[in-house]
C-alpha cells in the first residue's frame, strides 16, 4: 500500500459540513439507502464514521460498527467515489477501518455490500472475505450481501 501524502481523514462528529460529506458519499454508493442528515448524525452517535479528503478533494468515508454482541463482530465497510477509484484509496481506508474494529475489541469482521456494486464487492473478496448471506429488507427491492473477514 503506498501512503498518499495529501489523504487526510477526519472523524465525523456533529460538524454540519463533515456529517454531510459522509451522507453524500453514502448516498452516491448506496442509493437505495439514501439517508437524510438526521439519519447520518444518528448513525455518527452509535458507529465511528469518517471522510476521507485527498488535498481538499471529498473521495471516499468509511463505518466501523462497534461490536455489540458475544461474537464480538464488528462491520467495516469503506466507500470511494467512483472518480477516485483506482489510486489505492479504498486500501488506504479499508485498513484504517480495520485498525479501528479490532481496537474496539472486534473478533470478527464482517461487511455489507449492495449486490449491484460489483466493484465493492470484488474489493472486499480480494481482501478476504467471503459471502454469508444474501437479502433484501421489507419493502424494497435492492439485494444485498454480507460477508465475513475469513
Amino acid at each position: 500500500m503506498t501512503d498518499l501524502p495529501n489523504l487526510r481523514i477526519e472523524r465525523v462528529d456533529a460538524t454540519e459540513p463533515l456529517l454531510e460529506d459522509w451522507r453524500h458519499v453514502h448516498n452516491v454508493i448506496v442509493p437505495p439507502a439514501a439517508m437524510d442528515l438526521d439519519e447520518v448524525r444518528e448513525r455518527a452517535g452509535r458507529n465511528h464514521l469518517e471522510v476521507a479528503y485527498l488535498d481538499d478533494v471529498l473521495v471516499g468515508c468509511t463505518t466501523v460498527r462497534p461490536p455489540t454482541d458475544d461474537t464480538a463482530t464488528a462491520t467495516v465497510i469503506a466507500r470511494v467515489l467512483p472518480a477516485h477509484r483506482h489510486q489505492g484509496l479504498g486500501e488506504q481506508l479499508y485498513v484504517r477501518a480495520l485498525a479501528q474494529a479490532r481496537e474496539l475489541g472486534a473478533r470478527r469482521i464482517e461487511t455489507v455490500v449492495l449486490a449491484a456494486n460489483t466493484e465493492g464487492l470484488r474489493f472486499a473478496e480480494r481482501h478476504g472475505f467471503v459471502e454469508f448471506d444474501r437479502y433484501t429488507l421489507p419493502g424494497e427491492s435492492a439485494l444485498w450481501i454480507d460477508l465475513r473477514l475469513a
